[in-house]
């Protein structure tokens, strides 16, 4: 018999194995098949309990892990046994987020609101175009208010409830009692403004107040929410108007007013657009 060189022989071995590797490797399965007794009717079962553990091993993997938002929850929850609140952030300035001076505002007021009024029986008779913004749930008005009466256009007054409901929605998720805005002057007659201007050098001829789209909210005066009997925990006006602050940003950004930080008033002075 011819012999075969030895080369080829480890040439041929080595083929086989790297072929045998290939195999194994694109398909484990034939290793583990191979490695059981060839015994009539085994292999057959042991296929299918291949395929059955391999069914359960996808099924537990391909369980829904819950999202990381849920379980960042839940960690705080574990941790603290209680919510975790928003923090108080502010604003950076004053000056800087709330810069809408008179001659910015007044555009929007006169674009949006009604025809001045000479005094408050004139005013009577617009109430077709103007709505009454008396104490709710999402504001109160200033028992002290004598210089304006409680109309705005409906713009207007739907931009006062947004601003009342966000601010208490600010306070729930920060952890705060609830406390409700204070709105310290509305609608202003020809009238009011004349008187005004005696003694407000804030108070100017062409006022936005006239046109019904503009309101002050007090940021040193606020009114507590408080069940009868129950007693709250003081919370400082400081942080209160930090809270305000936030969410005047927030709606002046989304262009739904301008917003001019008062000084010689404690009021922040708003006109819708």
């Amino acid at each position: 018999m011819r012999r075969i060189k030895k080369k080829i022989y480890l040439g041929f071995n080595t083929s086989l194995l790297l072929v045998l590797g290939i195999v194994r490797q694109c398909n484990p399965r034939v290793a583990e098949l191979m490695a059981q007794p060839s015994v009539p009717g085994e292999v057959e079962t042991n296929v299918i309990a291949l395929e059955e553990r391999e069914k359960l091993s996808y099924q537990e993997n391909a369980k829904p892990e819950p999202s990381a938002s849920l379980m960042n929850v839940w960690d705080s929850f574990k941790e603290t046994e209680t919510p975790r609140y928003h923090r108080i952030r502010g604003v950076v300035s004053y000056h800087k987020e709330f810069p809408d001076l008179q001659e910015t505002q007044i555009v929007a007021a006169k674009r949006w609101g009604v025809a001045p009024v000479p005094n408050r029986e004139a005013a009577e008779a617009r109430k077709d175009e103007l709505v009454y913004i008396g104490s709710c749930p999402y504001y109160s008005i200033d028992k002290k208010m004598n210089a304006s009466i409680p109309y705005l256009v409906p713009r207007a007054s739907q931009l006062l409830q947004t601003i009342g409901r966000n601010f208490l929605d600010s306070l729930a998720v920060k952890g705060i009692p609830l406390h409700k805005i204070v709105v310290s002057s509305v609608l202003r007659t020809e009238e009011d403004v004349t008187r005004l201007q005696r003694r407000n050098p804030n108070a100017t001829e062409q006022s936005c107040h006239l046109f019904g789209t503009t309101f002050d909210i007090s940021y040193y005066s606020y009114e507590t929410v408080c069940p009868p009997g129950e007693q709250r925990r003081a919370v400082r006006n400081d942080s209160l108007k930090y809270v305000l602050c936030e969410v005047l940003r927030d709606l002046r950004n989304q262009g739904r007013c301008f917003v001019k930080h008062e000084i010689k008033q404690p009021c922040f002075h708003i006109t819708t657009r």
